[in-house]
């Protein structure tokens, strides 16, 4: 993933929903050097002068490189601290949906430039992992982000990211801008499209050996699996609402796995370094809906068990699902220092 401060979100509100509003508009910046985040100082002048209030989370460096490109910019400018925006990914894509559609109904004229921390408390060789589940969620935000005239301009740096990632970058965001302008992207796919091309692809092998390999066949068996996955992540340092959380991502997918898959749901679980992974798989023959688990759902819902995978986005760092003929398999990812982090 490279060093922090690799990609950069502007989002803003523009107008409340009704006639005349301006469409929305998902936007990405691919730069190449820091010269090309110059490219945001105009913007950011200009949101300073229309917007009620400009709120910048970045690290030092883009923070050093806007304000000298924006030069002196008013008090509703106001800079926050990236740690306190970005822990879970789940977190991070709920929090400011909910932040969008907050102001949105407050009738408040927001701007929001936000740079990301996809690598801080993420092992070397799942960093790639973690930026494919990033790139999930900027696909379906193209849907859960558009409240009235709202935008969201993306700034991808390309010396930090394979080109696989700008590839999907290109895919995720309808239009690009480069010093010429916004213009339509040609890669563009929209959401369930792309998040349904992505979930039939076969994820990598899980190891030959693991901590815990065991199967569950009905509720009942649920019991015996919360306490082995306690008692296994206790082991690993995780304490607290950590191994809670944990425990109850896992039983969460399980439960789907044995209500709406084919049973017996396996369970494995193993750990790389200071990240443990727990994948399930069922066999069951109906695939899980592309867009499954990004949408909030409604109480009504949520009484009657249709939270499960919605849940585990939020309390796993990352979430991967991959539906492949005869089986699904659900990959969770819960590094130590993200998920020990306080919620904000």
């Amino acid at each position: 993933m490279g060093a922090r401060g690799t990609k950069l979100w502007v989002l803003s509100v523009e107008e409340t929903a009704g006639p005349g509003a301006a469409p929305f508009a998902h936007t990405a910046l691919v730069v190449g050097a820091d010269r090309d985040l110059r490219t945001l100082g105009p913007e950011l002048r200009r949101s300073a002068a229309i917007y009620d209030e400009v709120l910048v989370v970045v690290g030092d460096r883009t923070r050093h490189v806007l304000a000298d490109a924006a030069g002196d910019l008013p008090p509703r400018v106001r800079w926050g601290e990236p740690g306190a925006f970005y822990q879970r990914l789940g977190f991070a894509y709920e929090g400011f949906r909910r932040y969008l559609a907050d102001e949105q109904r407050a009738g408040r004229r927001v701007h929001v430039i936000a740079e990301p921390d996809l690598s801080s408390g993420m092992d070397a060789g799942l960093c790639a992992d973690r930026a494919a589940a990033y790139l999930a969620y900027e696909a379906i935000c193209n849907d859960t982000y558009a409240l009235g005239g709202s935008a969201v301009t993306c700034v991808w740096d390309s010396r930090h990211h394979p080109r696989t990632v700008i590839d999907g970058v290109r895919a995720t965001h309808p239009y690009e801008l480069t010093a010429a302008g916004r213009s339509p992207s040609p890669s563009y796919l929209p959401p369930r499209r792309y998040l349904a091309g992505h979930q039939d692809r076969p994820m990598r092998p899980a190891p030959e050996q693991v901590d815990h390999d065991g199967t569950v066949g009905e509720v009942a068996a649920l019991s015996g699996l919360r306490s082995t996955l306690s008692g296994w992540a206790a082991g690993h340092r995780f304490t607290g609402d950590a191994r809670e959380d944990l425990v109850l991502a896992v039983v969460e997918v399980a439960t789907n796995g044995l209500r709406h898959g084919g049973t017996p749901v396996r369970v494995r679980a193993w750990h790389h370094h200071g990240t443990l992974i727990v994948q399930c798989d069922d066999s069951g023959t109906q695939p899980i809906p592309a867009a499954a688990g990004y949408l909030r759902p409604e109480p009504s819902a949520a009484l009657a068990g249709g939270r499960g995978l919605w849940l585990a986005r939020q309390l796993a760092d990352v979430v991967t699902v991959s539906s492949v003929p005869g089986r699904t398999s659900v990959r969770l990812y819960f590094p130590l220092r993200i998920m020990l982090a306080p919620p904000s």
